[in-house]
């Protein structure tokens, strides 16, 4: 029973791998108008990985809550949970950046010559969540909070973006937006530095059931809820960014 969590991690680790899979199979669509006109897309491949690293996230909750309850937290689990993470949260997403960084230079008159050196920053991505894992490895401090945010919820930020691209992209200005390869680098040099940063995030967990202690965790909660309702696959980054105000507007800022 002790391994149980162990099998969880491993788990994360193959849902990990199957998202990396559907990103190298995601291809790119030509498709021509009535009018003649030339449209390029991506296929919903990608779409497929982003709900692979969703499932990775869940399972990934679920390890560290069988560790907790059977009492079989070990430091081989740790190092085996980052080794997951940074697969499924890291190189994953970073596959992720490089098809829509490609995409965009596609979209280009020249897009087709764009030099590799253009999508590598995708992976700047994948450094800093590796970076950040072996931080968290060594700090002992970090058990009702974090220091910079966790890599699974910036990876499902990235993960959102395919999904809105497909199912919320009736808005010109969301298509142009998530093609745009100066708001991807942004995003990815955004995200980064938040997982590298030491800035005081919440972890959702809970120390006790009393409204005073959790009243941070309820508002994220329910925001999360209405922003499932009204806004779609939007409401992932909607909900990232709550979490970070509503971690740097908390008064329990301390991660022990």
């Amino acid at each position: 029973m002790k391994n149980l969590p162990n099998l969880f991690t491993l788990l994360n680790l193959v849902f990990g791998c199957i998202a990396i899979v559907f990103t190298l199979q995601s291809g790119i669509d030509i498709v021509y108008t009535k009018d003649g006109e030339q449209f390029i897309k991506l296929t919903e491949n990608l779409c497929l990985a982003s709900l692979f690293i969703g499932i990775a996230a869940v399972v990934d909750f679920f390890d560290g809550f069988v560790a907790r309850l059977l009492k079989g937290s070990s430091e081989m689990g740790k190092q085996l949970d980052s080794l997951a993470d940074v697969v499924s949260f890291g190189v994953a997403p970073g596959m992720i950046f490089y098809q829509l960084l490609r995409m965009g230079f596609i979209r280009q008159n020249d897009g087709f010559e764009a030099h590799v050196i253009w999508l590598i920053p995708a992976f700047v991505f994948t450094c800093a969540g590796a970076f950040r894992l072996a931080r968290f490895n060594l700090d002992t401090t970090q058990c009702f909070g974090f220091k910079g945010v966790p890599i699974p919820a910036a990876a499902l930020v990235v993960a959102s973006l395919p999904l809105i691209y497909w199912y919320n992209s009736d808005s010109d200005l969301i298509y142009n937006l998530l093609l745009n390869k100066w708001f991807l680098y942004g995003v990815i040099a955004l995200l980064s530095w938040l997982m590298v940063s030491t800035l005081p995030m919440i972890a959702l967990k809970f120390k006790d059931f009393s409204i005073k202690n959790n009243l941070p965790k309820i508002i994220l909660l329910v925001i999360a809820l209405l922003s499932a309702v009204f806004l779609k696959w939007l409401a992932v980054p909607v909900v990232f960014i709550a979490y970070i105000i509503l971690s740097l507007a908390s008064k329990n800022k301390t991660t022990a």
